[in-house]
């Protein structure tokens, strides 16, 4: 696949999400004590003080915001839709590639129960070549896309990238008009200017992830094993995984089975993250009761307006 004039698509999975969080935490007041607070909450789930109130599924309305300076920027409908029906398969557990999970971690493998849909793609041009984590993509007035409401929306920008960047999320908590999820235009869906090895959608299953307060897997704490992604039941590693890695992989005294590398919260090509856990499931449903409970319906095939 072709990508735009003087982009490269990256050959490493990069996200910015922990980069975005921090600097929420220095410039955003409220903003610490928001994330205490999603935290407390996620944790009264985990250990039962709460009970699961959406036990069906969840779907969101999506508004995907294409924001592009070139002609090849302004991706398609058709590969918008397709990364709408990769997060569809993905967090559904209805992916193909979901039975090359290994079978020591296959009874793992579960059903997010949720669903999105397309409510409108948002066309903008811009004279910006190339966007950053610092979320000037989410305003119109520094050459972006303004956000609609993220009480009733996930708002994804699909936009030129820089610094090697595959996309970012923001965790729930933060300021409502930079809410949702940005992921690099070679990056997105299936088809059109996606590029591998980050072709088959998996950026944004990764980044809807975190939007959702789910960490990385490796817990964000370089390589020491000491981290923590707040699941029970994934793995303790040493770091992210890159490429395509092989099974076992040990790290962090993880033997016999290994790093959960085929995870969508770790750093493996998109060819080789098949799964969610039941653990991050557990997390994912804990903050549609908790921060985002404003946001999608419960009953399968029924979306609240705008």
């Amino acid at each position: 696949m072709s990508t735009p004039a003087g982009q490269e698509t990256p050959q490493r999975r990069t996200c910015g999400t922990m980069a975005v969080h921090h600097r929420l935490l220095r410039t955003v007041p409220d903003y610490a004590a928001a994330r205490s607070l999603s935290e407390t909450f996620a944790w009264e789930h985990r250990v039962g003080q709460r009970s699961v109130r959406r036990t069906g599924v969840t779907v969101i309305p999506t508004v995907v915001h294409v924001v592009w300076k070139d002609d090849a920027d302004n991706i398609s409908d058709e590969q918008v839709q397709s990364q709408i029906d990769v997060l569809n398969a993905d967090f559904r557990k209805k992916n193909p590639d979901v039975t090359s999970a290994p079978d020591a971690f296959a009874g793992l493998c579960s059903d997010a129960r949720v669903e999105f849909t397309l409510a409108e793609v948002v066309r903008v041009h811009t004279d910006t070549a190339g966007f950053t984590d610092d979320d000037g993509v989410k305003h119109a007035s520094s050459g972006g896309s303004d956000a609609w409401p993220s009480s009733s929306h996930l708002n994804i920008w699909v936009c030129a990238l820089g610094g090697g960047l595959l996309g970012y999320a923001q965790f729930p908590g933060g300021p409502a008009d930079t809410d949702g999820v940005v992921i690099l235009n070679t990056a997105f869906g299936t088809t059109g200017t996606a590029a591998a090895p980050f072709n088959l959608g998996r950026s944004a299953t990764h980044e809807t992830g975190h939007w959702l307060n789910l960490h990385h897997i490796w817990g964000d704490d370089g390589t020491g094993c000491n981290g923590t992604d707040f699941v029970d039941d994934t793995p303790n590693q040493a770091g992210p995984n890159f490429g395509k890695p092989e099974f076992p992989h040990v790290t962090c005294g993880n033997a016999p089975d290994g790093d959960l590398f085929m995870n969508f919260m770790d750093y493996v090509d998109d060819a080789a993250m098949v799964m969610f856990s039941a653990g991050q499931v557990a997390r994912m449903q804990a903050t549609l009761d908790g921060d985002r409970a404003t946001i999608g319906d419960g009953v399968p095939g029924r979306v609240p307006q705008p």
